[in-house]
């Protein structure tokens, strides 16, 4: 039996690395147009089709993959007037983007009655471990339906955890996403701090890299903070704001209180009302340096 045909929504930053390892490990794939061509061109020439809307995707797919900002741009892929359900036919959808667990939870439970499966794996990492198909993936849905797109995840993630039923991986994306937001606003204000009492980022540096307090998000966060380089991690403010969003509303219908990620949402919001909203997360350290008078770059 030959490899499923694979459709892929949204090869852009994450994107295009996750549908490059899925073209070049077998997968028959057929892309969606996107508004930057250069991720497209680049994968019809490693081989894969266009489509020219969703439907025409689902029509050349067993499978769509969606990454995408999140759940109301999931909901018009799927849902849409030429959306992959107006094809009529048995699918399988993989939602890859962070989307809101309970829009994703009553989105499968809609498309159940048309033969239509939904499973979410959201992701953790960076673009170049999209690239290099070293992703972590969160992965929710029936068992069968998650061995089923297992192989796929395979192609571009190289840690992938099951998580429980439909809405449980967008669930923990969220956690998982309150958890690194939390740390860059806890790093902005602390670098803040020490700016104020004469301590440099480096001397910051020297003290927590290697330290217990070290990991792999402190240390993409601060090749901005030090070498100023600005793709070592390529996630908008505007995108971190909308996830703690999603989280707020999350806690909310639970009934849980969660003064922290009121706090580190607050930090987000000040920075995209600001107008920084397309700085990528580590720069929040300038945002917060430059809102209490400091420069973190100064000798």
């Amino acid at each position: 039996m030959g490899k499923e045909r694979i459709g892929f929504v949204g090869v852009g930053l994450m994107g295009h690395g996750m549908a490059k390892n899925i073209a070049q490990k077998g997968w028959p794939l057929t892309v969606l147009g996107h508004r930057n061509r250069e991720p497209v061109e680049d994968l019809k020439r490693r081989g894969a089709a266009e489509a020219e809307n969703a439907r025409a995707l689902a029509e050349a797919s067993d499978v769509v993959m969606i990454c995408v900002t999140g759940s109301p741009q999931v909901e018009e892929i799927v849902k849409g007037p030429q959306g992959l359900a107006s094809a009529g036919k048995p699918l399988l959808i993989c939602d890859c983007s962070t989307s809101d667990p309970s829009s994703t939870v009553k989105l499968a439970a809609d498309l159940a009655a048309q033969d239509i499966t939904l499973v979410d794996a959201p992701l953790s990492r960076t673009p170049k471990d999209a690239e290099e198909g070293t992703l972590d993936v969160m992965v929710g849905g029936e068992e069968a339906a998650v061995d089923r797109i297992w192989p796929v995840l395979e192609a571009f993630g190289q840690r992938i955890v099951r998580t429980g039923p439909t809405g449980s991986g967008h669930t923990m994306k969220l956690l998982n996403n309150f958890l690194s937001m939390g740390y860059a606003a806890l790093y902005s204000e602390a670098l803040a701090l020490g700016a104020k009492a004469g301590l440099t980022p480096a001397v910051f540096d020297s003290v927590i890299s290697g330290g217990r307090m070290d990991c792999a998000f402190y240390q993409t966060f601060f090749k901005w903070v030090l070498e100023r380089d600005r793709d070592a991690h390529k996630f908008t403010l505007k995108n971190g704001l909308k996830d703690m969003s999603y989280l707020a509303a999350f806690a909310n219908a639970a009934e849980v209180s969660n003064p922290l990620g009121a706090a580190v949402r607050n930090s987000f919001a000040l920075a995209v009302g600001a107008g920084r909203g397309e700085d990528y997360v580590p720069m929040l350290s300038d945002i917060v340096a430059e809102l209490n008078g400091v420069s973190l770059t100064e000798k």
